[in-house]
């Protein structure tokens, strides 16, 4: 058997969960405030406080660190890397700390989980990082020479939800053709051919959202950009974070639009289906992006948990190929299944090297 620790930093909470193969021992979340985070003037300078209260958690809960097979941490943003594992080394941990593509929380997770094993004499890995980018020379060209579509999104979900109906279907993952759409707080649609997420909508191109914009028409952003005048930081959060419903109706929660419905809220229910027809244009030109030719849609996500959004999504696209629903975000369990494979022998693990990157 083997037993698996599972590292998920967001903003501002650090998940941790314990496998020992597919059996969860345990699922928690350690919320950090405002207050605690204030002290550190970077990002990355917080993983050795969130490291301690990870051994912290696992003392609570009876697991001895001596006891674990390995350690994976949440993938975060590093030059573009391909679908699955990666050891964590010394070349990804001098990315991670003293140059982040970006500063994110996620970046902690491959710091903390190496640092941890180091003394153990196990692997550290991470597994479908946010970087995650198999988009096809084609799938990247736009008008403006200086700009490449990117493909930042939800690969950990996204994947294991593919995975998961592949098993379903007594199908390799590689042999099937499928369209995943995350719906959570952003969305996010890919195309999944070959075992590899070849295109992909991404949740600043797509649909909005709970808390993003999506797709917006260029000329009108750059009027509103150069209109604007409050300062970046605020820019930003109109564009990602304060916009999608939250702008629209005043709550990320779709619970809370659903009730608008019901009460009589017309405005409510065109911005609800028109999210939903928006997911689904995505997922059409997914389709057309594989001639056609998919096996089945997934949708995904915790938004996915709602039949009503997912029926209006199905009602447009099951003409397609036939619609699966495996809600919620499954993080935890998807690094944990991830590198079990690993440890299987079912999957490699890559080494990092930025210069094949």
């Amino acid at each position: 058997m083997f037993k698996i620790l599972a590292i998920n930093p967001g903003s501002t909470s650090t998940k941790v969960a314990v496998y020992e193969d597919e059996k969860e021992l345990f699922v928690e979340s350690i919320k950090h405030t405002d207050i605690e985070l204030s002290k550190f003037d970077r990002v990355q300078d917080q993983y050795n406080f969130r490291k301690n209260l990870v051994k912290e958690l696992l003392l609570k809960n009876n697991i001895s660190l001596d006891e674990l097979s390995a350690i994976v941490g949440r993938g975060g943003l590093l030059l573009p890397v391909k679908s699955g594992a990666y050891k964590v080394n010394e070349i990804m941990v001098d990315r991670l700390m003293n140059k982040p593509v970006i500063e994110h929380a996620s970046n902690l997770g491959a710091l903390i989980a190496y640092d941890l094993s180091k003394d153990l004499g196990i692997e550290a890995y991470i597994y479908d990082s946010v970087a995650v980018d198999e988009l096809e020379p084609y799938a990247k060209v736009t008008g403006i020479p200086e700009i490449k579509r990117l493909s930042h999104g939800h690969a950990l979900n996204m994947r294991a939800a593919a995975i998961n109906v592949a098993g379903k279907l007594n199908k390799k993952y590689e042999d099937l053709n499928l369209i995943v759409a995350h719906l959570g707080g952003g969305f996010t649609t890919s195309l999944h051919v070959g075992a590899k997420m070849i295109d992909i909508v991404g949740d600043e191109e797509g649909s909005f959202s709970p808390e993003r914009s999506g797709g917006l028409q260029v000329r009108e952003v750059a009027g509103f950009i150069m209109s604007w005048t409050g300062d970046k930081k605020e820019l930003k959060k109109k564009l990602r974070g304060n916009a999608g419903l939250k702008a629209l109706l005043g709550t990320v929660d779709l619970v809370e639009v659903e009730k608008m419905i019901d009460s009589g809220n017309e405005y409510a229910r065109l911005v609800y289906e028109s999210m939903a027809y928006q997911v689904a244009k995505g997922i059409g030109a997914l389709a057309a992006a594989a001639k056609g030719k998919i096996d089945r849609i997934i949708l995904t996500g915790g938004i996915a948990y709602s039949k009503r959004f997912t029926d209006i999504i199905t009602d447009y696209v099951e003409f397609i190929a036939p619609v699966e629903i495996i809600p919620g975000e499954n993080e935890m369990k998807s690094l944990s299944q991830g590198i079990l494979r690993v440890l299987r022998g079912q999957e490699s693990a890559r080494e990092y090297v930025e210069e094949n990157n």
